[in-house]
């Protein structure tokens, strides 16, 4: 399988069919079916079960198992990949720009912006979980060191990705402390004080953060019937929860782990990783080192969580380390089986139909999040917290097998999905061509 120069043209504009990298959009394809395998979670059930099987299946066998094989393989795995991506993106992209001789900061902002402007609406009017507006932001900050050398981009991004760790580690013992505030003021409010102001602030702030950091049976039995409800029902109930982990998920994770991955995806594009470049050798020992290391830590993090019942605090403090670097050796690790095979010629007919899911994986994610929603919300098929986690997975595998019959055929009467059709027309401020 050849791999067509991704430089060749004159002008600024959306990436032609010849343009493209086979390996990049396979891996982009597999990435966003791979996201979807976690994402179910947070579409089927709350929020709070995503990482803990025990808040809804308990200790079943084939509930914890579910939950242990998509940990392993999946867990923050694939999300690491297309933030990689990302990173790979913006190198290509700006490349190609500037050979042509065009300018390609104007270009990566508009598109960045209007990026965040289709992450906003699907944020708060479909589902909560949405990642482009975050993508888009640390983008555009990402962008700053789009010309530095692969050496200096993994230095950098060694030193920020530990950062939410020592974040989470700091505010682990801030939410240990306030939880005992809050317990000590409760019982003296049972006994019939009254709460002075700095009290009752402690109170409020509590309630702030209790239903993300430790919700309660009826903060989960809240969440539930919000999304069993109307539509509004659920906007009403995700909009303020969008809003908190916007500010507070940027500033705590996006920054250091989304920032690090793109700055380590913007490397490893010029280093010729992503794109398929290096020796199948490569690939093969990436393989081997990826899941080598990765793995056993991935099993040690399952372990711990399980061992400390889920505990959030020793989560944030201890439980989440092993994983946070596993998953970025384990996607590595991944990377190098998927190039391998494209390298190879293997299941060509395969990989064209999941490098079709990557050229459309703006459409592909946004439409996972609408058949999702009506599946499990209210204002649909009405599933939400009716469905196991194992038979979660079979809507998973029936919507994969749906994209990749859909999207091949759809590229071969369009140049482009429906949403990346309309980002570039914003982009480039023109209507782009539709029909081949």
């Amino acid at each position: 399988m050849s791999y067509p120069n991704p430089l060749s043209g004159q002008n600024a504009g959306p990436v032609a069919a010849a343009e493209r990298l086979v390996s990049l959009d396979t891996l982009r394809g597999v990435a966003v079916m791979g996201i979807l395998v976690m994402n179910v979670y947070a579409f089927a059930m709350p929020l709070a079960a995503y990482s803990n099987p025990m808040i809804m299946g308990g200790a079943d066998a084939l509930n914890v198992g579910t939950w242990f094989f998509t940990h392993l393989f999946f867990d923050q795995k694939f999300m690491s990949i297309f933030a990689m991506l990302y990173g790979a993106g913006m190198v290509l992209m700006m490349n190609r720009v500037e050979t042509r001789g065009a300018e390609f900061a104007p270009v990566f902002y508009r598109r960045s912006a209007w990026l965040i402007v289709i992450g906003l609406l699907h944020a708060y009017f479909i589902w909560f979980g949405d990642i482009l507006f975050h993508y888009a932001l640390m983008g555009m900050v990402i962008f700053l060191l789009r010309k530095a050398a692969p050496g200096t981009l993994i230095t950098i991004a060694c030193v920020v990705l530990p950062v939410t760790l020592l974040i989470n580690f700091g505010s682990s013992f801030y939410l240990e402390a306030l939880q005992s505030d809050v317990t000590e003021i409760e019982r003296q409010q049972a006994d019939g004080a009254v709460l002075d102001d700095e009290q009752q602030q402690r109170l409020d702030e509590w309630e702030e953060v209790r239903a993300v950091f430790a919700p309660n049976e009826e903060d989960i039995a809240t969440e539930v019937a919000a999304y069993r409800g109307t539509y509004i029902d659920a906007l009403t109930h995700r909009a303020p929860f969008v809003a908190f982990i916007q500010v507070n998920l940027t500033l705590a994770f996006v920054m250091w782990r989304v920032g690090g991955l793109m700055l380590l995806g913007m490397a490893l594009m010029k280093l010729g990783v992503l794109s398929g470049e290096r020796s199948s050798r490569f690939y093969r020992t990436l393989v081997l080192a990826g899941y080598g290391t990765g793995l056993p830590l991935v099993i040690l993090s399952a372990v711990l969580l399980e061992a400390h019942e889920f505990d959030p605090l020793f989560v944030a403090r201890y439980g989440g380390i092993p994983n946070y670097f596993g998953s970025i050796l384990v996607a590595l690790g991944h990377i190098g089986a998927v190039v391998l095979v494209v390298k190879s010629g293997a299941l060509e007919a395969l990989v064209d139909r999941f490098a079709a899911v990557g050229r459309l994986a703006l459409s592909n994610y946004l439409v996972q999040s609408l058949i999702m929603t009506s599946l499990f919300y209210g204002y649909g098929l009405g599933l939400y917290a009716e469905v196991p986690r194992i038979l979660q997975q079979g809507f998973v595998a029936a919507l994969i097998g749906l994209q990749l019959l859909i999207s091949p055929w759809w590229l071969a009467h369009f140049r482009f999905g429906p949403a990346e059709w309309l980002w570039r027309s914003l982009t480039y401020g023109q209507r782009q061509p539709m029909r081949r």
